[in-house]
């Protein structure tokens, strides 16, 4: 019976934290694991090959049934690891009276205020998908608001720095993030629905490959469910502390 497994993590640090937890599990059952880093789409064209037996993780139905709907016979849905959800956010020091809402982005003395770019991720992100929409359908680019694709620091780094000078800003974020241990950010109300509904961040497993590993292991990942308060120290843990991701995964996880 082969001890090693490849996983495709999607590559932003969140996934990382899921993937060192999936690691650790593996690890402490005797199974060798090695780790790819791929954008959303190529880490399902990995899976798809063959070229990875896992992926951490798939956010299902909203952002990533797209991706994984051509497989999804070849692959076992293993467990559910947390539940994320995308949102657009802005600073708590930002009034609720003022903006509660999507919508309220619109009004004019919040216009005027606002920093008119949404700084994303990656373009096969499921929020930068759903931020284009919101951006259509709420009719905000009319006033001057803009959306556009970056790196995780890229939109880590304009939050921070927007918050640092005291502006209003609106953030394209989601749960679990790391950002969410240090900021109290709040998220926008979204009467048209347009940031899906809340996944199921779910390991999902070749079973060509996943009936070659021991049953153990296999159970262990199966009972997996770390919750998204987990998720986002882990995360905090690999972000701002600069700690390898199983390390901080047992960190995090130890009773």
């Amino acid at each position: 019976m082969s001890a090693d497994i490849t996983i495709v993590t999607i590559d932003l640090s969140f996934h990382r934290a899921a993937t060192g937890l999936v690691r650790a599990t593996l690890e402490d059952h005797g199974v060798t694991t090695h780790e790819l880093l791929a954008p959303h789409e190529k880490a399902f064209e990995l899976l798809k090959a063959g070229q990875a037996d896992l992926i951490c993780s798939a956010w299902l139905p909203s952002s990533h049934e797209i991706y994984l709907a051509p497989i999804a016979h070849e692959v076992e849905k293993l467990t559910v690891l947390y539940r994320p959800f995308a949102f657009w956010g802005v600073p708590d020091y930002v009034p609720i009276e003022s903006v509660r809402s999507i919508w309220d982005l619109a009004n004019a003395p919040v216009a005027g205020r606002m920093r008119k770019l949404l700084q994303g991720i990656g373009p096969g992100a499921g929020i930068s998908r759903f931020s284009r929409i919101a951006l259509e359908r709420y009719g905000l680019a009319q006033h001057g608001y803009q959306f556009a694709n970056g790196t995780l620091d890229d939109c880590v780094s304009a939050y921070e720095q927007a918050v640092a000078a005291g502006d209003w800003v609106t953030v394209p974020l989601w749960q679990p993030q790391f950002l969410h241990e240090t900021h109290h950010i709040r998220p926008l109300v979204d009467p048209l629905g347009v940031m899906g509904v809340v996944d199921d961040a779910t390991l999902v497993a070749r079973k060509d490959r996943l009936a070659k590993l021991p049953s153990a292991a296999v159970d262990a990942l199966r009972g997996l469910q770390p919750g998204n308060s987990t998720i986002s120290k882990i995360d905090y843990l690999i972000s701002r502390q600069h700690r390898d991701p199983v390390d901080a995964a047992r960190e995090a996880t130890a009773a």
